[in-house]
Formats: structure tokens, C-alpha cells, sequence
């Protein structure tokens, strides 16, 4: 009798583990079907090492629509993914000789698709400065010049932003949030809400989805084949090769300049696009370096 009855909790053992096995496999099935769709779902994700709280409802809610926006946004992401191999290099030891945490590219890459954007209010460039910021920063904006134009400069005047707002904030992600709110409104929230953490924070609808777009961006950038992107490093664009003219004179003509270098004016522009005019006026001699480009064309 002892014996059936040691056969028989056996057999219900090895029963229920089957069953627990089975189930783990088959939720482990279905994470492996998504993988690969744009219904992919990380299991956890940080901003600047800073972990987004993915058990909170609303938190993993809110970072789903921005992954499932933009894992089917295919042709602006797969865009997104090209532009990044010739922008990415530029602006990450930018990042790194500030100690601005590596994740801010992926502040740019939401700001501006990493192009030359220009918005409605007259924010300018990759990051998608105004120009009053701007000048405070120290990048010069007029009619013949606009440094916001200028991707490292910008960058470097973007580090100075955030490294002001971590200052104030004491977390990363709040200085991404303010870099959308600014820091008064930010700051105004915390004050009134009585929190210090981002995502605890009642904000504008827009800044409420910041930096869930930065994360959504971040993830599947980082792992596109998991999102069903496939683009071959062949597909990427590449950094065109150049060299570095010192110009502290006025130029009365770009176009010919161009042609004195070899180029035209359009290749001149492509290159030097913080250049708006069709001259160069600079009564103070500042200096100026000018990119040609070596090769490529």
C-alpha cells in the first residue's frame, strides 16, 4: 500500500512539473515569436543607468506606445539607423570628454531625426536649439553664420545644457525631461506635485513622452533585429572624409571659394551648413574652419 502510494505522489510530481515546464516553455515561445515584430517587449530598460520602473502600469504603458510608434515608423527609423552611423561618431566623444552619459544620443536622434530639423517655434539643428539659448551656450547666430547648425559645436553647447540640469535635478533623466520642459518647468511640477522622481511626475503631454521616446529609440536602435529592422552595414551612411581650411577673412564669394577648393557650392553647403549666406562676412577676423571634403565626390 505504501508503495502505490509513494507511485502515486511520484507520478503527481512529475505531473505538475511537466505542466510548470510546459508553461514556461510556452511563454518563452511566445517571447521568442514576438522577437523580430514590432510587438517586441523588453523585459527591463535604463535611461543613462538609471532604471524606468517597467512595474508601474502607467510606466510600462507609456513606454509600449512609443515602442509600437516607432518599431512601425519603417521607413523614418530605417532613415533614423543610416543617419546614425555618420552622426553617432561625432557626437559620442562629445558626450564622453563632457561626462555626459553616452544615452544623450538618442536625445538628438528624437529632437531631430539627426538632420538639420527646423521646427515652428525656430528651434535650429540636430539638437534643436532656439536662439537665445543658443547664443547664451556661446555658438554665434546671425544672418551669415548659425553654429546650430554646426553639429559639434552644438553638441559640446547641448553637454553644457545638461550638465547645468543634472547639477540642479541630481538624475540624468530629469535633465532629459527639463531638455524638453525646460528646467523652470520641470522644477515647477516638482514643487507643486511634491516628488523628485520623472516618473512620478504629472506632466505636459509632450514631455510626459519624452523620454519614453528616447528609451523606445534607444532600444530598438540598439537592437533593431529584434524589431524587425534589418539594415546591412553596406545600407549605413558614412562619414565622407575631410580636410580643415582656417579662414579669418571675409569670403565675398562661397561659390567661387568652392571652386578654389576643388568642390562646388552645394558640397561646400552639404558640409558647412552652419554657412547661410552666400558670403562670409567677418569684419573681426574671427576663424573659422571650414570643412572640404577629400574624397567621395
Amino acid at each position: 500500500m505504501r508503495k502505490i502510494q509513494i507511485l502515486g505522489a511520484t507520478a503527481l510530481l512529475v505531473l505538475v512539473s511537466g505542466a510548470f515546464i510546459y508553461a514556461t516553455s510556452g511563454e518563452q515561445k511566445e517571447k521568442q515569436f514576438k522577437e523580430g515584430t514590432s510587438q517586441y517587449f523588453p523585459a527591463k530598460i535604463d535611461f543613462a543607468g538609471e532604471k524606468a520602473p517597467l512595474q508601474i502600469a502607467d510606466v510600462k504603458e507609456r513606454f509600449d506606445r512609443e515602442l509600437l510608434i516607432n518599431a512601425n515608423l519603417h521607413s523614418s527609423t530605417i532613415l533614423i539607423l543610416k543617419r546614425a552611423n555618420r552622426a553617432f561618431p561625432v557626437i559620442e566623444p562629445i558626450l564622453k570628454q563632457y561626462g555626459v552619459p553616452d544615452d544623450f544620443k538618442y536625445l538628438a536622434v528624437i529632437e531631430s531625426s539627426l538632420t538639420n530639423a527646423v521646427s515652428s517655434a525656430g528651434a535650429r539643428g540636430v539638437w534643436q536649439f532656439m536662439p537665445d539659448t543658443a547664443k547664451e551656450k556661446g555658438m554665434e547666430v546671425n544672418d551669415g553664420v548659425d553654429e546650430r547648425y554646426h553639429l559639434q559645436k552644438s553638441t559640446e553647447a547641448a553637454c553644457k545644457y545638461l550638465l547645468k540640469a543634472k547639477e540642479k535635478f541630481g538624475s540624468w533623466t530629469l535633465a532629459a525631461a527639463s531638455y524638453n520642459g525646460g528646467m523652470t518647468g520641470v522644477n515647477n511640477k516638482i514643487t507643486e506635485q511634491k516628488v523628485t522622481d520623472y516618473y512620478d511626475l504629472l506632466l505636459t503631454d509632450e514631455t510626459s513622452r519624452y523620454v519614453f521616446r528616447i528609451l523606445a529609440l534607444k532600444e530598438i536602435m540598439k537592437n533593431p533585429s529584434l524589431y524587425g529592422f534589418d539594415v546591412s552595414k553596406y545600407e549605413l551612411y558614412d562619414n565622407i572624409p575631410t580636410k580643415t581650411i582656417e579662414v579669418d577673412s571675409s569670403i565675398t564669394d562661397l561659390a567661387t571659394f568652392a571652386k578654389s577648393q576643388g568642390i562646388n557650392y552645394k558640397i561646400l553647403k552639404i558640409h558647412n551648413p552652419w554657412l547661410r549666406d552666400k558670403k562670409l562676412v567677418n569684419a573681426t577676423k574671427k576663424k573659422y574652419l571650414i570643412e572640404i571634403p577629400t574624397e567621395g565626390y
